[in-house]
């Protein structure tokens, strides 16, 4: 699984301002970079000498079956990366049994993505709007369509200073060619007493995305959610906001086990997966790479992005001897600091 590859070849079929939309991250590009890193930097101690003949992947995601600890994140315009946008990327999911979350603002129609048959779950991402009312029409519907879960964004108070997007002039157009700001477009006085009333009237639960503090995961736990996304919106909004990999283990405990806990941001390879089940959560969502994917290859290309990324986790649990995800535990890291000089 060459992911590198994967964005040159989707780079060189792409406008270089919609590449530059998807690829970029806010200011400087530092907390984009740092995501991965951080990932990089972490070390594993593996297990030798098990029984690892056969590897299960599969996992569950509030109750619900998957095949892997890897989903889909929500991601807008995926109309601009293929003809069948986000229909392609639920068909790939469903193909490889991944649980794919909708993203509904600018990325297409939910009742299509709803109507692709097959087993595999399907969550719904939303963002709090100005005008509440498309909101709560969206979650209302979302149980009838057949979502397993509502995921609202909350780490979008102001739009992100994206120095790419700006340099491009880089403008969100609605179906009928009008340009959209965003920052008019969010309820920027969004609280953890909004999560909680969006909790009670949800008819299934609740996952919150964009909190990197234990302090915040709890709290919105307190009010109700099933479960929060470690999330820096893949570095496009705060630049020199915490790596994900380094806030993880924070949210982890400030959640202490009432709730389940994801991760993304920077998630490239398998051995970042077992990184992050090893830190506490119980699984992780991949954007960019799906995104390239989607460019390249249509259905096949998200297939072949999560299918790579399946083997890529299996073969890291086969080498730090643990054969199901259960037994992907902390004593599988190195404690931090294991790499700075004795003092």
């Amino acid at each position: 699984m060459d992911l590198s590859d994967l964005e040159a070849d989707a780079k060189a079929k792409l406008e270089a301002t919609f590449y530059d939309y998807i690829a970029g991250g806010a200011e400087d590009e530092r907390t984009l970079a740092d995501n991965q890193d951080a990932w990089d930097r972490m070390r594993l101690r593996p297990r030798v000498l098990r029984d690892v003949t056969t590897i299960d992947t599969s996992t569950t995601m509030l109750g619900a079956r998957v095949s892997s600890p890897v989903a889909i994140a929500p991601m807008a315009m995926q109309h601009r990366a293929s003809p069948d946008g986000p229909v392609a990327t639920a068909r790939a999911a469903q193909a490889t049994g991944a649980l794919f979350c909708m993203g509904l603002f600018g990325a297409g129609s939910a009742a299509q993505v709803a109507a692709v048959p097959g087993n595999a779950p399907r969550w719904l991402q939303v963002y709090v709007m100005a005008d509440r009312a498309r909101s709560v029409e969206a979650i209302a519907r979302s149980a009838e369509q057949g979502y397993g879960a509502i995921v609202i964004t909350v780490d979008v108070a102001r739009q992100g200073n994206r120095r790419r997007d700006a340099r491009n002039r880089w403008t969100f157009l609605q179906s009928d060619g009008q340009v959209e700001d965003p920052n008019e477009l969010f309820d920027h006085a969004l609280t953890f007493d909004d999560i909680a009333w969006f909790a009670e009237r949800t008819p299934i639960p609740l996952v919150v995305k964009g909190v990197a503090r234990g302090d915040d995961a709890k709290a919105c736990v307190d009010a109700g959610a099933a479960g929060v996304v470690v999330s820096n919106h893949g570095g496009r909004q705060l630049d020199g906001a915490l790596a994900t990999a380094d806030a993880l283990a924070d949210v982890v405990a400030g959640v202490d086990g009432r709730a389940e806990v994801y991760v993304d941001g920077g998630i490239r390879r398998g051995q970042h997966v077992v990184k992050a089940l090893a830190m506490g959560a119980q699984a992780v969502f991949v954007g960019r790479p799906v995104m390239w994917g989607l460019v390249v290859a249509d259905q096949k290309g998200v297939e072949g992005v999560m299918r790579g990324f399946q083997d890529e986790v299996e073969r890291a649990m086969a080498l730090c001897g643990a054969t199901r995800v259960d037994e992907i535990d902390a004593s599988l890291l190195a404690e931090p600091g294991w790499n700075r000089p004795r003092g």
